[in-house]
């Protein structure tokens, strides 16, 4: 686990391009913290890092639900905010999009926690990073970095900070 502090909303796109350039395909990232917290201006950067065009429109997803970018490798942007049930949520197709060849990132993803299982995720997910967004005051930000049974290849993670 590390942890990282941004104090404004550039140092947030530098972290997100720090780790996006990392990334690889089938990575997948999911982004907790509350309403306001940075996952949109993170993503933005981790689209960035991980090469999309900077003259592309990185937009929350809240209403479409899912947004797809088309970068050096596939990018899926989904947020799950407006979803409440386990229908929604299983109706997305998400486990096509999760074992795809593309990085994932997902916002709200505490919705896809087993309602049988609390400590188990929907779709088999295991191999994730966990980001845990903090908002210390109006412009600071506190990211918790944690790689999840990532065995297969070097830790993105640790050489970001």
């Amino acid at each position: 686990m590390i942890k990282s502090i941004t104090h404004n909303t550039d140092e947030t796109l530098q972290l997100g391009k720090s780790l996006g350039s990392k990334l690889i395909a089938g990575d997948l990232v999911l982004l907790f913290g509350d309403l306001g917290a940075g996952k949109t201006c993170l993503t933005q950067g981790i689209c960035l890092g991980a090469g999309l065009d900077k003259n592309t429109y990185i937009r929350s997803p809240t209403f479409t639900l899912i947004n797809e970018y088309q970068g050096v490798v596939p990018i899926f942007h989904i947020d799950l905010y407006r979803l409440e049930t386990e229908e929604e949520i299983m109706s997305l197709g998400l486990e096509e999009i999760i074992y795809s060849k593309a990085i994932t990132i997902i916002e709200w993803p505490e919705k896809l926690i087993s309602n049988k299982k609390p400590n188990e995720f929907k779709f088999g997910i295991e191999e994730r990073i966990e980001i845990h967004i903090f908002s210390k005051d109006e412009n600071v930000r506190e990211f918790t970095f944690s790689p999840v049974l990532l065995s297969s290849r070097e830790h993105p993670i640790f050489p970001l900070l």
